[in-house]
């Protein structure tokens, strides 16, 4: 599924999963998890995420496959992508996603909570969960508006549409693009080295306080997440995400039929 090799200090874990995608399986995941957990252990300075592409895709995100269609959450707390997006925010080494292909779904909030990312000026972005008919969690979302701003993640989520690399830097999402036969010399320079010569402790302590900071930001009520977890179980307790299932599936456009006032309280 996975290579993990440890570079002086720089440990690059690189998705092996062409052939389905790289999609982010129960299996992907925990291999995914179990690599960040030996580069710490090895004390590396940094993290860099990358992936082997066939047909240019980075990853495409979360596995149709394993989502449930028994009335639970399909986006769960103990769920194993929900399980390595929160491994890779609370490991105490910087992890920089490296997107040399066309990144998918739930594999655009793996990017996203990477602590940075840098993309093949070829990559595009896209959050899907509408396509299928998911309802995205609360984390996730909040993902994209701290990273894009509320306007550009609206945009992501309702039309699904991919974004270019260079859109994807204009607003915030990417730090760095280049033609993807420069990405290694563009780590190097401007991550690689740096991370090597900085004071990992330091680093680590900033980078903890981002976490502690960031979740202090996104406090909410406990109606409001009351309120949050009645929207997302009507959606994925209804027919438009059996739908979207079944569609994908089949391999032919959904045909939803849900309303938006069947979410009315």
């Amino acid at each position: 599924m996975i290579n993990l090799v440890i570079d002086d200090r720089i440990a690059w874990i690189t998705m092996q999963d062409a052939d389905h995608f790289n999609c982010l399986s129960e299996t992907m995941c925990a291999a995914l998890i179990d690599a960040i957990d030996k580069a710490y252990a090895n004390e590396c300075v940094g993290i860099i995420l990358t992936a082997e592409c066939k047909h240019g895709v980075w990853s495409a995100g979360h596995n149709i496959h394993e989502l449930p269609t028994d009335g639970s959450d399909p986006l769960a707390y103990e769920v194993p992508m929900e399980q390595l997006l929160r491994k890779v925010q609370d490991i105490p080494i910087p992890v920089i996603a490296c997107a040399n292909g066309t990144v998918w779904g739930g594999a655009c909030d793996l990017c996203l909570s990477c602590d940075m990312i840098i993309a093949a000026d070829t990559a595009t972005f896209a959050i899907t969960p509408a396509k299928i008919g998911i309802p995205y969690n609360a984390s996730g979302i909040m993902h994209f508006i701290n990273q894009l701003g509320i306007n550009k993640a609206r945009e992501m989520f309702f039309t699904a549409n991919p974004i270019t690399a260079q859109d994807a830097l204009n607003v915030g999402l990417v730090n760095h693009i280049a033609p993807i036969d420069k990405l290694n010399d563009l780590l190097e320079e401007k991550f690689c080295a740096p991370l090597r010569r900085n004071s990992i402790l330091s680093i680590s302590a900033i980078k903890r306080q981002f976490r502690i900071l960031s979740k202090a930001a996104a406090t909410m009520s406990s109606e409001s997440f009351e309120r949050i977890n009645t929207y997302r179980t009507k959606v994925y307790r209804g027919e438009d995400y059996k739908e979207g299932i079944n569609a994908f599936f089949e391999k032919r456009p959904p045909q939803y039929k849900g309303k938006a006032a069947d979410l009315d309280d």
